[in-house]
């Protein structure tokens, strides 16, 4: 087995009994798109191909197929002077954006060197500017299409975002922005009442009434999307883009890509504490039931229950 700083996750393997994959979203400022594919050719040994004004393919790397291109709805839109004009505009504030393929653990170590080499290049995250925002998402495949597999993280992530957040606050210029709102309370308790071996069915049908959005930390339409396409589209409508894939859309992370001491190995390791968490029933009941005592009223601060919820991580609340 290759040595790799990303360890494994507590069920590393999906139902196939092949390791799980995680495909990543890297949004970064400070340089140009072109420029980026550049360097993504040449640190990941691939071939860098112009697929459009804003928009790259660098094949054959390392990792596979990375995509590269400026993270806005117009590179979207047919080519035109219009729109070349608005991106032109846009670049000071819209990050690019560098999109994997699923990857195992070694191909995480490849990208975290890239990350490692961009940050020397001038790469800026969401610390570089109050407006920038920009974020790290991870596209974690899930362990199969069990209910309780699929449950069990959501629930663990619910129950621990407020203390999330507290231990390690995502950048002003993202909480500002609406892309990844907290659960709302409301949810995370009909949520343990829902109880962890709650039917498929029922887990979606709570998902779609109390938070149907993309816009949260851990977004899961894409999984329910995958398994419940028409109930999913049903409630959302064609307007709001999903991706149907079976991964778990973690895109609480900020991109602190020009911090040296800044790894995607940080964010892996919460995710990585989310199935910790879910991979131990008594734990989770043990949250769940103090997070209902916790909020039985009007909840005011949430850092009441992210302190409450440090004290009963213990050991687990410095990942390890």
């Amino acid at each position: 087995m290759t040595n790799t700083a990303f360890r494994p996750l507590p069920q590393p393997t999906n139902a196939d009994g092949t390791p799980r994959l995680t495909g990543v979203e890297i949004e970064l400022g400070g340089l140009p798109e072109d420029k980026v594919a550049a360097i993504v050719a040449k640190v990941l040994n691939g071939t860098a191909h112009q697929d459009d004004t804003t928009i790259w393919t660098v094949r054959d790397t390392d990792i596979g197929d990375v995509e590269v291109y400026l993270d806005t709805a117009l590179r979207k839109a047919s080519a035109s002077t219009f729109r070349d004009a608005g991106l032109a505009l846009g670049r000071e504030v819209v990050p690019v954006e560098i999109v994997t393929e699923p990857l195992d653990a070694e191909g995480l170590d490849r990208l975290d060197h890239l990350r490692a080499v961009l940050c020397d290049r001038g790469a800026l995250g969401s610390t570089s500017a109050w407006y920038f925002g920009f974020g790290v998402h991870l596209n974690v495949e899930i362990a199969s299409t069990d209910t309780s597999d699929i449950l069990r993280p959501l629930l663990a992530y619910a129950l621990i975002e407020d203390w999330m957040r507290a231990a390690r606050p995502i950048d002003e210029s993202r909480n500002a922005l609406p892309f990844t709102d907290p659960y709302p309370t409301s949810f995370v308790r009909h949520l343990v009442e829902l109880g962890r071996d709650a039917s498929l069915s029922d887990l979606i049908d709570l998902y779609l009434e109390d938070t149907p959005s993309r816009n949260r930390g851990l977004d899961m339409l894409p999984i329910f999307a995958h398994l419940d396409a028409d109930r999913v589209t049903a409630k959302i409508g064609t307007d709001t883009a999903v991706t149907a894939r079976p991964t778990f859309h973690f895109r609480l992370p900020d991109c602190r890509i020009d911090d040296p001491d800044w790894t995607l190995v940080t964010e892996w390791d919460r995710w990585r504490l989310v199935e910790q968490i879910a991979a131990s029933g008594d734990l989770l009941d043990k949250l769940g039931a103090a997070y209902v005592d916790a909020h039985q009223g009007i909840t005011l601060f949430r850092s009441d229950w992210a302190k409450e919820c440090g004290k009963l991580l213990g050991g687990l609340g410095g990942t390890s």
